[in-house]
C-alpha cells in the first residue's frame, strides 16, 4: 500500500512548536518546506530520499550524542486501523510508545505531529586518516566534538570523520586525533565522485542541506547497494569496534564502506535505542545478497556479547527469539498489535515471524 499520491499537508502550531505533516511527505521535500518557514528538525539521516512515516516507524536516524532517531521527534500520530477506525495517539497516551516505531504493523499512518525548532545553519568538515587506535581509545571524545559526527571505515588502520557543527558554535579542534582536514570534497566511498554529497569545506548552509551526507534529488551513496546496521550501548562501542576490525578479511569482499554514528536514547518500545544511548555501526554492501547473508552469521556472532540490536529496515539474520530477549517492552508492543489488528490484516511474512508465537498463530 502506498500513500505517495495523496495530498501533502503541513500545518504549523508555532505556540507548541509542532508541525502536523501528512505521512507521505518525502523527508527531503518536507525539510525544504519547514526551512522556508524558518523551522527545522534536530537531526536527519544520511539520505533524505525516504518518506517521513517510513523513517519514523523504523527508527531511522542521523548522528549526534544528543539526537535520537526521527521517531524521537514524534509528538502524536494518526492512523487508520484494521477495522477502519481513525485513531489518534499523543505522547503520554497508553500505546503511544508502541505506535511510534511499529514497522507499519498497526495500521496506515496518515499524519504525524513532529517537534520542530528554529532553523539553523551547519558547517561540514571532512577529516582524513583518523588513526584506528585513536578512534577506539577516544570514541567518546570524538563523537562529542561537534553537533553531529560520523566516521566512515573499511576496517583498515585509518578512517574518515565527517564533522557537522552549528555555524555559530566553537570550531572543533581535532588535530589531537591525528586526522587531517580534507582540502577538497569527499565521498564516503573511495573512488566515487563527491558531486552528489552535501557541501563540505566549512561552507555554512541550511541544516537540511548539510546534515544528510547526500543531496536531495541525487543518487544516494553509490545507488546500488545493500545495507545492514547494528546498535550497541555507547559504553561498549570501543570493544565492539575492536572485535569487528578482526573480521576485515571476511567483510572486505562484500563491503563498500561502514559508517559509525551515535544515537541518543528514547522511549519507543521497538526502538533499537530504547533507554540506551547507542553507537550505530552501519555496513553498506555490494549488491550481492547471497554473499552478504553468508557473512552475517559471523558478524552477528561477533556482536552478540554487546547486546547488538539490528536496524529494522536493513538486512539482518537475528532470530525472533533473540530479538524478544533484547527488548524489555516486546510484549507490550505485541499486545498493542493484537488489540489494533486482531485479524492480522497488516501482517506480512516478516512481522508474522517476529510477533506470532507458536501458541498463538494467526
Amino acid at each position: 500500500m502506498s500513500l505517495a499520491h495523496l495530498p501533502r499537508e503541513l500545518d504549523i502550531d508555532r505556540a507548541r512548536m509542532v508541525a502536523r505533516v501528512s505521512a507521505n511527505w518525502p523527508l527531503g521535500d518536507l525539510c525544504e518546506h519547514l526551512n522556508q518557514r524558518g523551522l527545522a528538525l534536530p537531526s536527519l539521516p544520511s539520505l533524505p530520499h525516504i518518506s517521513v512515516a517510513g523513517a519514523c516507524t523504523t527508527a531511522t536516524h542521523g548522528s549526534g550524542n544528543s539526537h535520537g532517531s526521527l521517531a524521537n521527534t514524534v509528538r502524536a500520530l494518526a492512523l487508520v486501523t484494521a477495522d477502519g477506525t481513525h485513531l489518534e495517539l499523543a505522547a503520554g497516551d497508553e500505546g503511544f510508545d508502541g505506535a511510534v516505531v511499529s514497522l507499519g504493523s498497526l495500521g496506515v499512518i496518515t499524519h504525524l505531529d513532529l517537534a520542530v525548532q528554529p532553523a539553523y545553519d551547519i558547517e561540514q568538515y571532512v577529516y582524513d586518516n583518523l588513526p584506528w587506535s585513536e578512534l577506539v581509545t577516544s570514541t567518546d571524545e570524538i563523537f562529542a566534538s561537534a553537533y553531529s559526527v560520523s566516521v566512515f571505515t573499511d576496517w583498515s588502520d585509518h578512517a574518515q570523520m565527517w564533522v557537522k557543527r552549528h555555524a555559530d558554535a566553537d570550531f572543533p579542534e581535532l588535530a589531537w586525533t591525528g586526522a587531517t582536514k580534507a582540502d577538497s570534497p569527499r565521498h564516503p566511498v573511495t573512488g566515487m565522485p563527491p558531486s552528489n554529497c552535501t557541501e563540505q569545506l566549512g561552507h555554512p548552509g541550511p541544516w537540511h542541506e548539510r546534515l544528510p551526507h547526500f543531496r536531495a534529488g541525487t543518487t544516494p551513496a553509490t545507488g546500488n547497494e545493500l545495507q545492514t546496521e547494528y546498535f550497541v550501548p555507547a559504553e561498549l562501542a570501543a570493544k565492539a569496534l575492536t572485535q569487528l576490525k578482526e573480521l576485515r578479511p571476511l567483510l572486505a569482499p562484500v563491503l563498500q564502506i561502514a559508517e559509525i554514528r551515535t544515537v541518543a536514547a528514547d522511549t519507543a518500545c521497538l526502538s533499537p535505542t530504547r533507554a540506551t544511548s547507542s553507537v550505530a555501526i552501519h555496513f553498506t554492501w555490494h549488491p550481492q545478497e547471497d554473499a552478504v547473508r553468508a557473512v552475517l552469521p559471523r558478524l552477528e556472532a561477533a556482536l552478540t556479547p554487546f547486546t547488538a540490536r539490528p536496524h529494522w529496515a536493513k538486512i539482518f539474520l537475528t532470530s525472533p527469539d533473540k530479538l524478544r530477549s533484547l527488548y524489555n517492552h516486546w510484549d507490550d508492543f505485541s499486545r498493542l498489535r493484537e488489540a489494533l489488528d486482531p485479524g492480522g490484516k497488516f501482517d506480512n511474512r516478516f512481522t508474522t515471524a517476529l510477533f506470532t508465537t507458536s501458541d498463538h498463530d494467526r
